[in-house]
């Protein structure tokens, strides 16, 4: 999704001890949700936050229990996270220090205080609290079914049993894909990461979600549970007791780059257009730039069909962009440089354009919603290739 910012917290803050571990809470305490507004700085912050905040003024604790981090320490980190075996952990921060982080960086803080029964909140408490031990903290994350978000009503769920439940009626638009529902995050102010997400992840990205799938978004989260119910004394009521503003962002105007993806590659495609008419006239080919290009689209090509086969990143699978970024433009290439091209080379070039056209024309139909922004990209290609053959 995509480095979202419920993944990747740094905050400056204080990691508490869990001083409160098999200590009944007091009357005093409070369990709330916190919803953090979407960031305008980076792509991962677009998304939101959500964390468990637990308050009990009698000893002086204040907690925040945070799914959204992980140690740069552990062993094979890097190795591990491209592989996209992505170990996160479960964290306990000051939630004093939490809010000031965000209110530091502009983004508003939302909290949800719950109506649970003194039984209700120590149920969930001790399921955090567990949870947090150094031998139950790291999970298998997820971008879109196991993250920081969806972990929040995991633990009401699976603490409350059939105390709890969740209310289906919360999203405004059901039946939205992964892709199109991260788009309403990503698409204005971030065009670049929506092509990163759009180009890496494939067919599962086109998967229509469920309504309870939806919450893989702090956001829808927040709704979640601000229709959500809790059994008290054999009636059922709203869990929510509290809804607050704890901090509210400046409003900003802010606007996306002007160098979109659209203008760059649709201005690329033009020059290209351009370079191989005029060439073309003047009897003079391009053998150098034909190499580079097929070079960069077969990397291109090698890199998806990695990311597809070679780790764990279950949404960059199927993915249609090797429909034009073949691995194999990277053979072709060196045999581009050649004066007169092998007849296998015309062949391969011709069957290059023609499929590349066929896929331009059947964009909109394609099961999987490849970016707008990638049609000048193959037309590129097309163009090319056509080119190649005739010089």
């Amino acid at each position: 999704m995509l480095k979202y910012s419920c993944r990747f917290i740094f905050l400056l803050a204080l990691f508490l001890p869990l001083s409160l571990t098999g200590q009944q809470l007091s009357e005093e305490a409070e369990i709330s949700i916190l919803t953090i507004g979407p960031g305008t700085s980076e792509l991962y912050s677009a998304f939101g936050h959500s964390a468990i905040r637990v308050q009990d003024p009698s000893y002086e604790y204040d907690a925040s229990f945070n799914y959204g981090t992980f140690d740069f320490d552990q062993p094979n980190f890097y190795l591990n996270f491209a592989k996209g075996y992505l170990v996160y952990k479960l964290a306990v921060q000051d939630s004093r220090a939490l809010v000031a982080y965000y209110k530091k960086n502009n983004r508003s803080v939302q909290e949800q205080v719950l109506a649970l029964s003194q039984e209700q909140k120590q149920k969930v408490f001790d399921y955090l609290v567990n949870n947090a031990r150094p031998e139950n903290a790291n999970y298998y994350y997820d971008y879109f079914y196991d993250n920081c978000a969806t972990k929040i009503g995991d633990v009401f769920v699976e603490a409350l049993g059939p105390e709890f439940r969740f209310n289906e009626d919360f999203v405004e638009e059901p039946g939205l894909t992964i892709r199109e529902l991260t788009d309403k995050y990503s698409s204005e102010l971030f065009p670049w990461g929506k092509l990163g997400i759009d180009l890496c992840l494939g067919l599962p990205m086109d998967k229509e979600l469920t309504n309870l799938q939806y919450m893989y978004i702090p956001d829808y989260v927040y709704k979640a549970f601000a229709i959500a119910e809790i059994k008290q004394d054999e009636s059922w009521i709203s869990v929510v007791a509290e809804d607050k503003a704890v901090f509210v962002a400046n409003q900003e105007s802010i606007s996306g780059p002007f160098f979109t993806p659209n203008l760059v590659f649709w201005t690329f495609f033009v020059l290209v257009m351009v370079l191989s008419v005029v060439m073309f006239k003047k009897n003079r080919s391009v053998r150098v730039f034909d190499f580079t290009l097929f070079l960069i689209y077969g990397f291109l090509g090698l890199f998806l069909l990695l990311l597809w086969l070679a780790t764990d990143h279950n949404a960059a699978a199927w993915n249609l962009n090797l429909l034009w970024a073949w691995p194999t433009h990277l053979v072709v290439a060196f045999f581009l440089l050649k004066k007169t091209l092998p007849r296998w080379v015309n062949w391969y070039l011709a069957f290059t354009a023609g499929l590349g056209l066929l896929l331009v024309v059947c964009w909109p139909l394609l099961p999987q919603a490849l970016n707008l922004a990638l049609i000048p990209v193959t037309l590129v290609i097309v163009v090319r290739s056509v080119f190649a053959i005739l010089e």
